[in-house]
C-alpha cells in the first residue's frame, strides 16, 4: 500500500476511553486510534491471530450519523500492528464514527467515537473580557479594623 497520508495533513487522532478486546472467527484485536487525514482515515489497530489456514484480518467497516460511504483503499500489517485506510475523510459536520468488523456471522459495532468540531480545534488565544475594577478613590477607602 502506497503511503495516501503523505498527500493530505493529519487533522485529529481519535483515541477510545478504553481498550477492549474483539474477537472475530479468525483473529482478536484492539482499535489503538483512528487518525483523520484530509485525505482520508486510518483505523490503527493491534492483532492477534488465529493460527490455521483460515486466517483474516478483521473486515472493518465505517460509518457516520450522515450516511457517508467510507470505502477501504488499503491496509498494511508490520507484526501485529495493522492499519487500514478508508476514503473519503470526514465531511463537515460529522460528530460521531462508528467502527464496526464484519465477519461470516455478520457486522458488529466495536467502537463509537466523537468527532471533534473543526472550529473548537483550531487554537489560537482566548478573548479575554476586560472585568472593570471599581477605582479606588477617596471616597472609597476603608480603614482595617
Amino acid at each position: 500500500m502506497d503511503d495516501p497520508t503523505l498527500a493530505g495533513t493529519l487533522q485529529h487522532v481519535l483515541v477510545p476511553r478504553t481498550f477492549g478486546r474483539h474477537n472475530t472467527g479468525t483473529a482478536e484485536f484492539i482499535i489503538l486510534s483512528v487518525e483523520i487525514w484530509t485525505t482520508g482515515l486510518v483505523v490503527n489497530m493491534q492483532v492477534r491471530s488465529a493460527a490455521g489456514p483460515q486466517f483474516r484480518r478483521p473486515g472493518i467497516v465505517v460509518e457516520d450519523h450522515l450516511g457517508t460511504v467510507y470505502t477501504r483503499k488499503g491496509s498494511v500489517s508490520l507484526g501485529a500492528r495493522h492499519l487500514q485506510y478508508f476514503e473519503p475523510s470526514v465531511p463537515e459536520g460529522i460528530r460521531t464514527l462508528t467502527i464496526k468488523c464484519e465477519d461470516s456471522e455478520g457486522i458488529h459495532q466495536v467502537l463509537f467515537v466523537a468527532v471533534p468540531s473543526p472550529r473548537g480545534m483550531k487554537g489560537g488565544r482566548l478573548k479575554v473580557r476586560n472585568m472593570a475594577r471599581p477605582a479606588i478613590g477617596t471616597d472609597t477607602e476603608q480603614e482595617a479594623s
